[in-house]
């Protein structure tokens, strides 16, 4: 079995574990790495080797990424980045019919991932409690805007004065004027759910955000806590979840109040954390997608009150000319 870690870019930890545990049921597997610009990726330096994709945008992006993939024996792509899940799940059919398996959810539900009015409903529909969404005509402040379609908190504004408002917050469709969570009073969980074929829950790991840097968490804390009963409730089974999927929660500090923020499905970049606790998603990809094995429910698997610090490395890429 060979994998893809496609948009591989800085996931040099998400490489690793790919690679160790590829390699305890398959000893001649590799791992892959695809990036536009490969030879600047951390991650691509740290696989079994890599190869360069046009941006999604471009016309021949599957031709090439089928092309080098069944080069490579590729059996199983796994994505990274929130541009690429709707693509890949567009073009399953293609990508199957060549023998390639993208671990991506079904195109209905990660349309509505991206879309963060329809995530609100989907939320609300299985009884989870959502940010209230106000009018531009008629709002309170503080409030916290965003985009429907946005991800790595670009395009975000906490408000707090009506000076601060300015014409592209009104003018602009795409922002969201929402009720304001205030981190005195609320955590920040994020979540990594791995769901299985029969798009089960199997495991659930809360991670407190302590720093973010750019969008992703730089500091977290995994934390055994109300959130893991809840969602085993809430969203035990959710049709066409596949594979880790990341969701972010408030909790209320003073009362049982608990509020879903959004899913991305697909690995997040603070998955490490839940690996290295004992969560181990990519085992269980692999056991799924290469053996053909059901996965157990394990929601007690991992080790609670871990606490990840990152910081920069260094990759040396010799007689680099650019």
């Amino acid at each position: 079995m060979n994998i893809l870690i496609s948009s591989a870019g800085r996931r040099v930890s998400l490489v690793r574990a790919f690679q160790k545990e590829l390699k305890k049921i398959y000893p001649h597997g590799k791992v892959y790495a695809s990036d536009a610009n490969p030879i600047l990726s951390a991650a691509c330096h740290v696989a079994d080797g890599y190869f360069k994709v046009p941006y999604l945008s471009e016309p021949d992006y599957f031709d090439v990424l089928i092309e080098e993939c069944s080069a490579r024996k590729i059996d199983l792509i796994v994505p990274t980045i929130d541009t690429e899940l709707l693509p890949l799940a567009q073009n399953r059919s293609l990508l199957e019919g060549k023998g390639i398996t993208p671990l991506v959810a079904s195109e209905k539900f990660v349309g509505q991932c991206r879309d963060k009015r329809e995530i609100h409903r989907f939320f609300e529909s299985h009884g989870v409690s959502v940010a209230k969404e106000y009018t531009k005509q008629d709002f309170q402040l503080p409030m916290f805007i965003k985009p429907i379609d946005g991800s790595r908190s670009v395009d975000t504004y906490l408000i707090r004065d009506k000076s601060e408002l300015t014409e592209y917050h009104f003018e602009n469709d795409k922002l969201m004027f929402l009720e304001y969570l205030d981190h005195d009073e609320f955590d920040e969980f994020t979540c990594d759910l791995y769901y299985g074929k029969d798009h089960e829950l199997k495991c659930i790991v809360p991670r407190k955000r302590l720093e973010v840097r750019d969008g992703e968490v730089y500091k977290a804390l995994t934390v055994s806590n109300r959130l893991v009963p809840f969602l085993q409730e809430k969203l035990n089974k959710v049709e066409g979840a596949v594979g880790c999927l990341t969701a972010q929660f408030f909790l209320n500090n003073s009362n049982a109040s608990i509020y879903a923020i959004e899913i991305n499905p697909r690995f997040g970049g603070g998955y490490p954390l839940s690996y290295l606790a004992g969560a181990n998603y990519p085992k269980w990809i692999i056991q799924e997608y290469g053996e053909n094995k059901k996965i157990e429910k394990a929601f007690e698997c991992w080790e609670s009150n871990l606490l990840m610090i990152r910081y920069d490395d260094e990759i040396l890429v010799h007689g680099y000319n650019g």
